[in-house]
Formats: C-alpha cells, sequence, structure tokens
C-alpha cells in the first residue's frame, strides 16, 4: 500500500500527461514520446508501472529493457527485450540476431553499425506489430552508446505505432543529453521531471499508511526533512516501521558514527538504492573501493545488511548532508 501512495502522491499532473499521450497515439502517424527524468530515487520507475497497469485500452504489446549494470555491453535495450523470447522468425539473419541478443553462442565477427541498426529497427517494428505498442527504456543514462542510437530513431521512425516510454536521471554525458534533446524535440513529445514531493504530500501519504493515527503537520514536516521529500527513502522508512507506531518515524536517530567524507558520499548512495557499480561510477571510484566502503559502513553503523544500511542513512539524512557539503568545500 505505501508504495503505490509515495508514487502516485504528487504526481497527478505527470500521470495524466503520460496517459494523454497514450490517448493521442492513434492519430500521431508515429510513435509518442514521454521522458520522465528526475534523481535517483524520485519515483520514475514506479510512475511508469502505475501508468502502464491503467492504460485504456490495453496495449497489445509492451516491450521494455535497461542498461545491465554489470556487464554493459551493444544493444543493451534490445538484449534485454529479447531475452526469455522466441526469437524464431524475426525478421534478421541468425547471426546479427544473436549477436543483438548477446547470445553466449554468438558469433565473434563483427557487423557494420548501419547495418546492426537496420536490423534492430526491424526487429523492433515486427515485435511492435500494428500496436497499440509500449516501448519502455529505463535508466537511458546507463544505456551503451548503440541502445541510444537505436532509441533516437524509434522515436522519429514514421508509422511505429507505439508509445516510447523513457526514463532517465538529468546527464551531463554528451550522447545522454543528445539522446534527451532528440526525443523531447521530436513532435508532441512529453517531458515530465520529478523533483522532490512537497510535505504536504509527505503529510499524505503518512495519512494512507497510518489510518486513523493523528498526523500533526510538525511531524510530517519532521519526515520530509529526514527523507528530503525524496519517494524511496521514504518508501523504506515507511515500511520498516511498524503500522500502530507512527511515532517511531520521529524517534531521535542515535548519534551519527565518525565517517569519513567518502563513507558519507557512499552511503548516500546506498541511501537511495544504488548498486555498487552505479555508486564507482558517480564517484569515479572501483567497485572493489565501494565494497570496502559498505563492508565499513556496515560495521560503524551496526547493521547486517547493504538494506539495513540504506534504512540507517535515511534516518540519519540532516547529519549526512551536513558531512556530504563540507566535503565539496
Amino acid at each position: 500500500m505505501c508504495v503505490k501512495a509515495v508514487a502516485l502522491v504528487g504526481r497527478a499532473r505527470e500521470h495524466a500527461e503520460l496517459t494523454a499521450a497514450w490517448t493521442a497515439l492513434p492519430g500521431a502517424g508515429g510513435p509518442q514520446v514521454a521522458v520522465v527524468t528526475g534523481d535517483p530515487g524520485t519515483g520514475k520507475s514506479a510512475l511508469v508501472a502505475a501508468v502502464l497497469g491503467e492504460l485504456d485500452p490495453a496495449p497489445v504489446t509492451v516491450l521494455s529493457g535497461q542498461a545491465r549494470i554489470h556487464s554493459p555491453a551493444p544493444y543493451d535495450w534490445l538484449a534485454a527485450v529479447l531475452s526469455g523470447r522466441d526469437t524464431r522468425g524475426l525478421p534478421a539473419p541468425a547471426p546479427a540476431l544473436a549477436w543483438l541478443a548477446q547470445h553466449d553462442a554468438a558469433p565473434v565477427e563483427r557487423f557494420a553499425p548501419g547495418a546492426l541498426l537496420r536490423v534492430a529497427m526491424r526487429v523492433v517494428r515486427h515485435l511492435a506489430g500494428t500496436g497499440p505498442a509500449v516501448l519502455v527504456v529505463e535508466d537511458l543514462h546507463a544505456l551503451d552508446p548503440a541502445s541510444l542510437n537505436l532509441v533516437g530513431e524509434l522515436a522519429a521512425a514514421t508509422g511505429l505505432p507505439a508509445l516510447l516510454l523513457v526514463t532517465s536521471r538529468p546527464s551531463t554525458d554528451p550522447l545522454v543529453a543528445r539522446t534527451l534533446a532528440r526525443l523531447t524535440g521530436t513532435r508532441g513529445a512529453i517531458r515530465a521531471h520529478l523533483g522532490p514531493l512537497r510535505p504536504a504530500d509527505v503529510a499524505a501519504v503518512l495519512a494512507q499508511v497510518y489510518p486513523g493515527q493523528e498526523i500533526a503537520p510538525a511531524a510530517a514536516r519532521e519526515v520530509w526533512n529526514r527523507t528530503g521529500g525524496n519517494a524511496y527513502r521514504l518508501t523504506e522508512l515507511v515500511a520498516t516501521t511498524p503500522a500502530d507506531d507512527v511515532a517511531d518515524l520521529l524517534s531521535t536517530p542515535s548519534a551519527a558514527p565518525d565517517l569519513t567524507a567518502r563513507e558519507a558520499e557512499v552511503l548516500v548512495c546506498l541511501r537511495d538504492g544504488m548498486a555498487n557499480k552505479q555508486i564507482a561510477r558517480a564517484l569515479g571510484i572501483s567497485v572493489r573501493t565501494v565494497t570496502v566502503h559498505v563492508s565499513n559502513l556496515m560495521r560503524k553503523t551496526g547493521t547486517a545488511s547493504r538494506t539495513e544500511a540504506a534504512l540507517w542513512a535515511v534516518r540519519h539524512s540532516p547529519s549526512l548532508s551536513s558531512l556530504t557539503s563540507r566535503s565539496h568545500r
């Protein structure tokens, strides 16, 4: 219950825009593009999932894929779409299709980039069929260049009966920035940016999660301060607080341990739900170094898992913000 509440509270306008794009699809003559951006934990994927569950009429086909964080390779998005799918009958030469799908037995020879892109487009068009279809691209900011190019081409594909739903963090990477500009520059494209929830939104979530209990405005404001209005952190906090003990949300956290500035940065990333490889990429350090920091953090915070450490970070967000801000001075 709380996950749905956090995902939808404060997102009515964005929800309406995405469903309106679906309604406009039949007369569009091509794909309708909707890009949802936001920092980690702001509920991009949750919003897209909620919209998918409510589209009317329901899509005939949904093709969904995202970056493979631990082993990125060209055409990750399409490989994820094809994973577990029967690829017989697809309009593509078997060697090229095996390469696009990242099969273990794929041929070692290379293919011309232009030829692969044309094959990839034919495959997606075939899978989308006569529609209506939804193409979901998760975490555009983490995709490989070939996938970025494919997504850009799909956005401009005449006659493709699909809603192209893309989620991404804001990015300064030139390729990602160009792709976002390309997507939002298509006719009728929608760009929705998710910021933090407002204090009033947090109060509404708490009222749903703790029905019948009085939530004072000051209490809602305190929870907002601790979570920064971040939907993911709020979800984690309420999910681990007993339904009959809203006062536990406001309990004074124990004193923060002596963390280094780098440990505080890693802990903030854990709080935001990032995997080790994502943390390494964000902070410019090795995955091995991240692992060492996580181990030290669990010892210093007295937690037994990454999840517990992330929840500890939610409860200590103000002190963490102070540590990280000092490290950047």
